[in-house]
């Protein structure tokens, strides 16, 4: 974060102070210290802006025990965390070449999916739920998988598609007593929640957002361009 370096001017001393000008030796003393301190602090932040360089998150944060895996890499040499929103466009544009990038590398890489909906989507917040419901049977992907490619006939219509989300979990042969239940129950709500707010701790402000070991890809969220970094971080 940059450094707020702004001074107040010094403060004229009133007439009648009697006291001997100048400063005390300790005074000068530690205003020396502050002094270099501070020139660190700047010329880190000049060197951390002019290198391009973005921090890795705290892992904790970006991938929590409870965190949906699509894929998991035993040696654990490359994570992709991607936060999404089911009724994104960006997100279903860059959906085909995640799979294909999945396909490709399969049990290569951990594949880590977290929920980011976009309050202005008119049925993001039921889809993620939707998702969590069927992730607590089991079937996670599986509706991870039904939501994108039937994003062009729920997405961005002003009505609730709950009854469609329901369709697809009997689809897949869910306990639809239970999924209503957990859909509708206060416990996944905070799920989704937890997650979006570890989105936003994390600085996600749009969806997709991609995080490849710990740092956040600002590339295109294309195969070719996932693919270069995944590449890059198996061979490094």
């Amino acid at each position: 974060m940059p450094a707020d370096d702004r001074h107040g001017a010094q403060a004229r001393r009133p007439a009648r102070d009697t006291r001997k000008p100048g400063m005390s030796t300790n005074l000068k003393v530690t205003l020396g210290i502050l002094a270099v301190a501070l020139l660190g602090v700047i010329g880190l932040a000049v060197v951390n802006r002019d290198s391009g360089t973005t921090p890795v998150v705290a892992s904790d944060t970006l991938v929590r025990a409870d965190s949906h895996r699509l894929s998991t890499a035993p040696d654990g040499r490359v994570t992709i965390v991607e936060f999404l929103d089911f009724e994104c466009e960006s997100c279903l544009a860059a959906y085909p070449g995640v799979e294909k990038l999945r396909a490709e590398y399969g049990d290569r890489i951990t594949y880590v999916v977290r929920y980011f909906p976009i309050p202005s989507h008119p049925n993001a917040f039921n889809a993620a739920h939707a998702a969590e419901a069927a992730a607590r049977q089991g079937k996670f992907e599986a509706m991870y998988k039904k939501l994108f490619d039937n994003a062009t006939v729920w997405g961005h219509k002003e009505e609730p598609q709950v009854a469609v989300f329901e369709g697809y979990a009997r689809e897949m042969g869910l306990d639809l007593a239970r999924y209503r239940a957990d859909v509708a129950g206060a416990e996944v709500a905070a799920r989704v929640k937890a997650d979006a707010a570890d989105g936003a701790a994390l600085g996600v402000q749009g969806t997709p957002t991609f995080f490849v070991n710990g740092v956040r890809y600002d590339g295109l969220p294309t195969y070719d361009d996932l693919k270069a970094v995944v590449e890059k971080s198996l061979s490094s």
